[in-house]
């Protein structure tokens, strides 16, 4: 049975998830928006009656004045608007429904989750009177799952403000026992940096013609032998990168036999670790290299007619030591081995690695051991993307984490079905973000 604390974070938590946010790409704000940010205006009357709150087109920006304003601000951050809900849920996911001792709904762990706790750190460190040593920022979009306009809007915004940051926290990894298959142990992934992104068309044509005389390497075939060699990932060179070097030596300890000695010791066996860590499981090969996943896809619209012309749509995240460039060059040249067209349909941008060698890292992990005992800090890429990649114009310090403690249901579920977290996280997270909001350079 959940405590009172966790109750009254589920609550407010419960009753963010009912208002329904879904994104849709190329719209920017609207009313269902507006609507939600009068809710946080409700459940968080402190921090926005009292801190200075700039509303965008797609999202807002709430500032808590410091008492000193020659110290660098710091930002916390976690968007609002969430995906669609497919699917069969166990409750329905705009219902927030707290049963069996957790929230259930879209957003509960991406991001409302990290949002309702951030803010609940704020609003109880204001209503105790605390005052912080310097300015305190809250950012919160509602285009995280499309375009990232919001971001970009703000970020803009920001720059023209001269306004840089100490440290910027978004969402990104969180807290997972064996991450990646073979470490027993529970680790906080704390993302220092995300891959790039590019969507991107593949196209296929020829004359078309009648089903019954189709001939060879028609487009679909070409696409199809097309996807089955890039799938291979053969022209994505893998590497281990200094990040995933250090993940590695934290995962070690709690390793046994080939695998502890191979993470404990890169440098001598990187060539091994390179071949195996791909099997161990999809997200640790995408820690490795490029990868690109085929999402949509189209051709003739009869069952009887080759098409003219047939396509599919190509999700690439880019690693950082092949680049933007060479990836792309990579699967455009493996493309044209196929006789089809490349297209680039949206760049989402590259993010810098945050060094985990420096102080933002290090306080983060302070943090961790602080409020989470046992639980091991240890850096990685993320490989997804998130609006954190906009702010490494404003900040060397930028990073991905959101204080939850989830199984490998509920990593599943974001993006998927039943997506829920447990309420007694929530206390442990709102501790968090507190320790975060009064403890960053307080010497």
């Amino acid at each position: 049975m959940a405590d009172k604390r966790a109750q009254h974070y589920g609550e407010k938590l419960s009753r963010l998830i009912r208002m329904e946010t879904v994104s849709v790409r190329g719209q920017h704000g609207g009313e269902k928006f507006t609507a939600f940010r009068k809710l946080l205006e409700e459940k968080f009357p402190l921090l926005f009656s009292r801190g200075d709150c700039k509303v965008f087109q797609g999202g807002f920006l709430l500032r808590w004045k410091g008492t000193d304003a020659s110290r660098a601000p710091i930002l916390l951050m976690n968007h609002h608007d969430v995906v669609e809900a497919n699917g069969v849920w166990k409750y329905p996911p705009f219902s927030g429904t707290v049963a069996e001792d957790r929230v259930w709904g879209r957003g509960t762990l991406d991001t409302k989750g990290g949002l309702c706790t951030m803010l609940c750190s704020g609003e109880e460190l204001m209503a105790e009177g605390y005052v912080p040593n310097r300015d305190v920022y809250f950012l919160s979009t509602c285009t995280e799952e499309t375009d990232g306009y919001g971001c970009r809007e703000i970020v803009a915004y920001l720059q023209e403000q001269g306004i840089r940051f100490d440290l910027v926290l978004d969402e990104g990894g969180m807290i997972l026992h064996d991450p990646i298959g073979g470490a027993d142990g529970v680790f906080a992934m704390i993302g220092v940096g995300e891959k790039g992104f590019l969507n991107l068309k593949f196209t296929a044509r020829s004359k078309g013609g009648h089903a019954s005389a189709p001939g060879k390497d028609t487009p679909l075939v070409r696409l199809g032998k097309f996807m089955a060699e890039a799938e291979k990932g053969n022209i994505f060179p893998t590497e281990i990168s200094p990040a995933v070097k250090e993940m590695l030596s934290r995962f070690a300890p709690t390793m046994k036999g080939v695998m502890k000695l191979a993470c404990g010791h890169t440098g001598l066996f990187g060539p091994v670790l390179r071949k195996v860590m791909p099997a161990l499981s999809p997200a640790a090969e995408a820690l490795l290299r490029t990868t690109l996943a085929f999402t949509m896809c189209g051709g003739s619209e009869g069952a009887n007619v080759l098409p003219g012309e047939a396509w599919v749509i190509g999700n690439m995240r880019y690693s950082h030591h092949q680049g933007r460039d060479a990836s792309l060059e990579a699967i455009t040249r493996l493309a044209a081995k196929y006789e089809i067209e490349t297209t680039l349909l949206e760049d989402g941008g590259e993010s810098p690695i945050t060094d985990h060698n420096k102080e933002g890292f290090r306080f983060l992990s302070k943090a961790v051991e602080e409020t989470f005992p046992g639980v091991i800090p240890v850096p990685y890429v993320t490989t997804g993307a998130s609006d954190c990649r906009y702010l490494s114009v404003l900040s060397d310090n930028c990073l991905r984490f959101v204080p939850f403690h989830i199984d490998k249901q509920q990593y599943g579920s974001v993006h998927g079905e039943d997506e829920n977290v447990n309420l007694s996280c929530l206390p442990k997270a709102v501790d968090f973000y507190r320790y975060v909001i009064t403890r960053w350079k307080t010497e």
